[in-house]
Formats: C-alpha cells, structure tokens, sequence
C-alpha cells in the first residue's frame, strides 16, 4: 500500500479553496463538483472533500491498495493489528474505500481503483 493522499473535510469546497490555491499556492489537479477537489501539495495529493465525500471528520492520510491487492484482505490485515472498521468498504464513484481507526484512534482510509468496465 502507499499512501496517495490526505483527505481534508470541508463543509464548502467553493468557499475553502481560495485558501489552498491562492494563500499556499497549491495548484488545482482534478475537480469533481461541490464534493472532491484534488490539489498538488507535493508528494502526497490534498483532497478537499465535501458532501457525500466527506467521509472522515477529521483529515485522514488514505492509502491505496496496489493492483492485485485484495482491499478486503488489507481490511482484514489491519483489523488483526488493532484497527477498527468505521465504514465498511464501499463502492464510490471511482474506488471502492473503507474507513477505519488505527490502534491509537486516528481515522485512515483504504481504497481500490474499481477495475476497468468491459
């Protein structure tokens, strides 16, 4: 797994991006309506998440299972660890996540690259 990006829940994605794009200077990378703005913050992506993507309450690191990974396994890897399983996995529009706590309480997200439509 790598972690790709770092959600950052917002109640207005219109009204917090100004403060990204403008006073730090992030440029705007993908933009998904009032619900997910993906900025370039570096190494890592900074996602704005609003509405039915705010999945977290707090920002959470997410990481993406690599391509013939079993999301459900990496569930099953990190709950045996100590995790729990806040959301269960779920298909969104472009990944199938999960959200779950670490043995210290932090939220962290797992997703999936839904595989290409035949």
């Amino acid at each position: 797994m790598q972690a790709r990006l770092l959600l950052y829940p917002v109640a207005d994605i219109d009204a917090a991006l100004p403060f990204f794009t403008e006073a730090l200077g992030l440029p705007l990378k993908f933009r998904d309506a009032d619900r997910y703005c993906a900025l370039d913050a570096g190494a890592l992506t900074l996602a704005l998440v609003a509405g039915e993507e705010r999945l977290v309450d707090q920002p959470a690191l997410a990481f993406r299972v690599e391509a013939g990974d079993d999301i459900a396994a990496a569930i099953a890897r990190l709950v045996q660890a100590g995790a729990t399983v806040t959301q269960a996995a779920a298909q969104g529009p472009h990944e199938t996540r999960a959200v779950l706590r670490t043995p210290e309480g932090f939220a962290l997200v797992l997703s999936a690259k839904l595989a290409p439509a035949s």
